[in-house]
């Protein structure tokens, strides 16, 4: 029996949480974020920071502050000083202040109960467990547009401004903020948005060049020697930097253009298996964006990808698809939401990249916004919306 080849090392270094040890083009922003935070391993509980990371998607703002929290943790331990960095999803935690603060405490308290508490009573509780375990936070809420646009400007405020009710106390919570796309600040107070403005890294698309040199690392770290060639790599940050940049999908590229090469039994991950990739992986749109929509986000999309599919137009008018989530909620029999729910769905959908949006230009009556659907086959993804609302993805 031929012994199995593959071309993988190791596939670990290709997931999506991984967090490497080098971050090439991104050094300035890294020594920004340890010089905000000097005080966390300098003079504890003297101050508290709040910093705001902006750039697209794929542009390496979860890797950087994962990478900057992990550091900082090893360096505040060498001082004997307890400080912790915690990362949470605000789209996993549907938007909810509640469920943001209670995965923190659990990670200081396992055992903490997971009910009778509100929000706010969470937030004095995790001052509390801070206080007794004389701890500091770095809290960071990746993909903040979900907590804006569930509960708006009051959690942020309640966060930035808990210090301030504990009048001379030690200063234990610092917060880092990541956010695709700055117009969500403008649904902020002003007092709030004034608050979270004053230290801001903006990451831009990676360069083809810059997206090479990330492969490069992922594939030494990743691959067996000499089974990805540089005209490989290459095609993958094309393919990638089409894509706005997209640092994530080029690394997701990769593995599955890996594993279409070990399906074949091959020594060598080919440009063609790239190709096999590419058509298979798509730039923002996996399966586990899907599972975080709320139910009519799910119905509404499956109501676009319908009239895509069955339609040769590249665009269609916010009305189109109004209609065509109405067709979907009567076969799934739910009420519809108003025109100014779905409008909230179609910022929130944009926003995540699933969809795009433009306002209607010359030749056309009056001003609408106008939908498409860029990054993946309409029929791919009514088969996914369709599978999953079966299983009850409600």
């Amino acid at each position: 029996m031929p012994q199995y080849f593959s071309v993988f090392k190791d596939e670990s270094k290709l997931d999506i949480n991984y967090v490497p040890s080098r971050l090439p083009h991104r050094k300035l922003q890294l020594n920004l974020l340890e010089q905000f935070f000097r005080f966390a391993v300098e003079s504890p509980g003297k101050m508290t920071q709040r910093v705001l990371i902006l750039g697209k998607i794929g542009t390496g703002k979860t890797v950087l502050s994962q990478h900057f929290g992990l550091n900082a943790m090893k360096e505040a331990e060498k001082r004997n000083i307890n400080l912790n960095y915690v990362h949470v999803n605000c789209r996993e935690c549907k938007g909810s202040l509640f469920m943001i603060l209670q995965r923190t405490i659990l990670k200081f308290h396992p055992h903490f109960p997971r009910r009778g508490y509100s929000a706010e009573e969470l937030l004095q509780a995790l001052m509390q467990i801070l206080d007794e375990e004389n701890a500091y936070l770095i809290l960071a809420l990746d993909e903040l547009e979900a907590l804006i646009l569930s509960e708006g400007s009051d959690p942020i405020y309640n966060l930035t401004r808990i210090q301030e009710e504990r009048l001379k106390a030690p200063q234990r919570l610092s917060l880092i903020c990541i956010l695709r796309q700055p117009e969500y600040l403008e649904k902020l107070d002003p007092s709030t948005r004034s608050t979270l403005q004053r230290n801001v890294i903006h990451l831009k698309e990676y360069s083809k060049p810059q997206l090479e040199d990330i492969l490069n690392d992922r594939v030494n770290l990743a691959f067996r020697q000499g089974t990805v060639s540089t005209q490989t790599m290459n095609l993958v940050a094309e393919l990638a930097y089409s894509e706005g940049g997209n640092a994530r999908y080029s690394i997701e590229l990769l593995w599955r253009a890996g594993k279409y090469a070990d399906a074949s039994e091959m020594r060598e991950v080919s440009p063609e298996c790239v190709r096999k990739a590419a058509v298979s992986v798509y730039p923002v749109v996996r399966k586990d964006m899907i599972s975080f929509l709320t139910l009519h986000e799910k119905l509404f999309l499956l109501g676009v990808a319908r009239r895509f599919k069955q339609t040769d137009t590249a665009y269609m008018s916010m009305g189109e698809a109004e209609d065509a989530y109405a067709i979907v909620c009567e076969e799934y029999g739910e009420e519809r939401r108003g025109h100014t729910q779905l409008w909230k769905y179609v910022k929130e959908l944009s926003a995540s990249g699933i969809i795009e949006t433009k306002v209607s230009g010359e030749g056309q009556r009056g001003k609408t916004t106008l939908i498409s659907l860029p990054r993946v086959p309409a029929s791919d993804l009514e088969q996914e919306l369709s599978r999953v609302l079966m299983k009850g993805g409600r």
